[in-house]
């Protein structure tokens, strides 16, 4: 089974030389294999095409892929069109039960939704005309789903969505965020998630004015106070602390109790706390997706952390995830680098307190802590966009700066973009190191204002580590990007430090981003909105226990030394907090 894929968006027929028609072996033979279609869009026929993979590494745009499938997958779920992206699978919701979807960008778990949804009709490969839904149900008997279909096949299901974008929110609703709300309550519960999502003191606000999280938590209110028979949310924890994630997470297994939940979530540590089974999807984003059948969490994320599908006998990546227990403790030899200065910001209703540090040739140093305290008015400082009230950061070092909120406001290429960036863009290293690293081969050619969440987040990295500077600082990188993606930048961030002997700074709320990365962290605690103070560095054991004792919050390792919430009161929790170590290591380890 063999599919061909056009991304039409990346085929600019009239800038190449039609490469993939010329030097396809079977045009030569006197075969259309290779066409180019009314809209000027090369076009691959699958039955012809040998598959010899000539046409994608000709294609100056990376705009064609020809993959082969087991024979098993020979009819898909739904496929977008002739050379277009196919699914196979579906995610099955369950009463009473939080359904998680853990996968790459672009694997098909928004295509799933619609179809759980009633958006989309599955067309089980067939583009040609359109399925009816006896043949649906039909290729669902005996499944799990065959209940669920019929229901969607009868125009009776309504659902409530969370999206994973929340900018737009601002452009289709004027007014404040307690006329908002009042509109989605259908359920009458917005009593109960107001104060838990800490809500009440922005009510009068205009939505237009609010921050990423805060538009992030009036987003999860919405969605969960609708009445709805499935509810699916798309990423919850972008700009949210640890603490809101798991107010949310709250409030979203509440909900399970009554109706199926279904989530996509890259915060693997709340995945982890939130869902009771997962579905991992892999393939290759854009081309085709796979969802697996439902695993239970613990063994779903670890499987997808190690690359390998047991039951499925698939290996999808070549390398593991692995947490490193001893990491944190190589870097204390390295010198020190930059004096961070004792400094105080103070504004109308907020001041921010800095008591000094080092950040050492070499190290990534993780800053932590809840919204709020400071950590990206403590970045502006650094860096140089804003001044302190009191003390100065006097430095000769060169400093890059990726801010939290990004905005995309040229219309240049990403790749003429990072060419204003760096002198060293044709250069084999920066395709490697920074290019590759960072997937950003098929939008290279992409105006920056046309890029969605994730690929604008991985542009700005790219950029910001383009910059020939002696210290980085990286605000919110893991925001919007998928586990692989973020994985990828872990590494990339680290071999950065290190083979430059720079230092770079992380602010960050995922936990494993933070556990991976880190050789030392900077905590952040105070009263949200009214005062922050920046303490340490910290060893990253001692640091992380002071920041999780703030927010309650105890973490243990598995047996693959993978960080996992303990459930609130649960009996390791109690066993933790009586030891004070919120952030622990297994006694094997000790």
């Amino acid at each position: 089974m063999r599919i061909a894929i056009v991304h039409k968006d990346r085929c600019h027929s009239r800038k190449c030389g039609t490469e993939c028609i010329i030097y396809c072996p079977r045009v030569r033979t006197g075969d259309e294999t290779v066409i180019l279609g009314e809209d000027g869009k090369a076009q691959v026929s699958e039955e012809l095409c040998v598959g010899c993979g000539i046409c994608i590494k000709k294609c100056p745009f990376d705009a064609i892929d020809i993959v082969s499938l087991p024979e098993e997958l020979e009819h898909p779920t739904h496929r977008y069109g002739k050379n277009g992206f196919a699914l196979y699978g579906l995610p099955v919701p369950v009463e009473g039960k939080v359904t998680g979807i853990l996968g790459a960008n672009g694997i098909g778990k928004s295509t799933a939704i619609k179809i759980l949804s009633g958006q989309l009709r599955p067309n089980l490969g067939n583009f040609d005309s359109e399925v009816a839904w006896e043949e649906i149900l039909k290729r669902y008997t005996g499944t799990e789903l065959f209940d669920y279909l019929q229901t969607v096949s009868k125009k009776s299901i309504k659902i409530a969505t969370k999206p994973q974008y929340i900018d737009f929110i601002p452009k289709v609703f004027s007014g404040t965020v307690a006329a908002l709300l009042k509109t989605t309550d259908e359920r009458g519960r917005l009593g109960g998630i107001i104060p838990l999502l800490k809500l009440d003191a922005i009510l009068d606000h205009d939505i237009a004015t609010l921050s990423g999280g805060e538009l992030q938590r009036v987003a999860i209110a919405a969605c969960l106070a609708r009445d709805a028979d499935l509810y699916f949310l798309d990423e919850i924890t972008p700009f949210l602390d640890i603490y809101q994630r798991i107010a949310a997470a709250k409030l979203i297994r509440d909900l399970a109790a009554e109706r199926p939940v279904v989530i996509v979530e890259h915060d693997l540590a709340i995945l982890d706390m939130l869902a009771d089974t997962v579905h991992v999807g892999y393939g290759k984003p854009a081309v085709f997706g796979i969802i697996t059948r439902p695993k239970g969490v613990r063994v779903g994320i670890n499987q997808y952390l190690e690359g390998f599908l047991a039951e499925e006998n698939v290996r999808f990546r070549d390398t593991q995830v692995v947490f490193e227990k001893r990491a944190h403790e190589k870097g204390s030899n390295r010198e020190d680098l930059f004096l961070i200065p004792a400094m105080t910001k103070k504004y109308d209703m907020f001041q921010l307190t800095a008591g000094g540090g080092t950040v050492r040739a070499g190290e990534v140093l993780g800053v932590v802590g809840a919204n709020g305290m400071g950590k990206s008015t403590f970045a502006k400082l650094l860096a140089g966009v804003e001044t302190p009230t009191t003390g100065s950061v006097e430095t000769t070092l060169k400093i890059s700066y990726k801010p939290q909120y990004i905005k995309a406001d040229t219309s240049d290429t990403v790749e003429m973009y990072l060419r204003q960036c760096t002198n060293k863009f044709d250069s084999s290293m920066y395709q490697h190191e920074i290019i590759e690293a960072l997937t950003l081969n098929p939008i290279l050619q992409s105006p920056v204002d046309s890029l969605s969440g994730g690929e604008l987040q991985r542009v700005a990295i790219a950029g910001c580590l383009s910059r020939d500077a002696d210290l980085y600082i990286l605000d919110e990188p893991s925001a919007h990007l998928d586990v692989e993606q973020r994985v990828r930048i872990t590494r990339m961030i680290k071999r950065h430090a290190e083979g430059k002997e720079v230092g770079i700074m992380v602010i960050d709320h995922d936990i494993y981003v933070i556990d991976m990365i880190s050789e030392r962290i900077l905590v952040f605690d105070g009263e949200p909105g009214v005062q922050g103070t920046a303490s340490g560095p910290f060893p990253m054991r001692e640091g992380m226990n002071r920041f999780l004792h703030e927010l309650d919050v105890t973490f243990r390792r598995d047996q693959s030394g993978r960080p996992r919430i303990n459930k609130p009161d649960s009996f390791l929790d109690r066993e933790q907090k009586s030891l004070g170590e919120y952030y622990y290591y297994s006694q094997d380890e000790d």
